[in-house]
């Protein structure tokens, strides 16, 4: 598969996100969990979340031409970590933690869907690389 399209989506989601923690976490979380937030600490570190987001979006977006390299792979395992690792915290956050709001399972499936798609992407794109570097003849 080629993670072209992956990158860009990514980029699209991730800067969106983004920029949406940085500007206004409270609305963000509130849509998320339901919850609102209650110390000048949450915006903190709901904005350092948005610059995470923000950056993993430019990562993907300047990533986008460089299909198939060891840091494009490498790129896409991140990814997929991070969505996997999301779709844990998220439905920890529902089942475990009795939290709702109306974009919580939203997200998980929009999480859940996009570790799919980048394990579809990693072992292509590994191999493709090993091959351009002469480790595959």
């Amino acid at each position: 598969m080629k993670p072209r399209l992956l990158f860009i989506v990514t980029a699209v989601i991730e800067v969106g996100i983004g920029l949406a923690l940085l500007v206004s976490p409270a609305l963000v979380v509130s849509i998320l969990l339901g919850a609102p937030f209650e110390t000048p600490a949450d915006s903190v570190v709901g904005r350092v979340a948005g610059a995470a987001l923000l950056a993993l979006g430019a990562a993907c977006w300047l990533a986008r031409n460089d299909e198939h390299t060891c840091a494009a792979t490498g790129l896409i395992v991140s990814m997929l970590l991070y969505n996997v690792a999301a779709v844990v915290v998220l439905a920890y956050a529902s089942v475990g933690l009795r939290l709702f709001g109306i974009g919580l399972w939203p997200a998980v499936v929009l999480h859940s869907v996009m570790a799919v798609w980048c394990l579809a992407n990693v072992a292509p794109g590994r191999q493709t690389a090993r091959h351009r570097e002469g480790e595959v003849t």
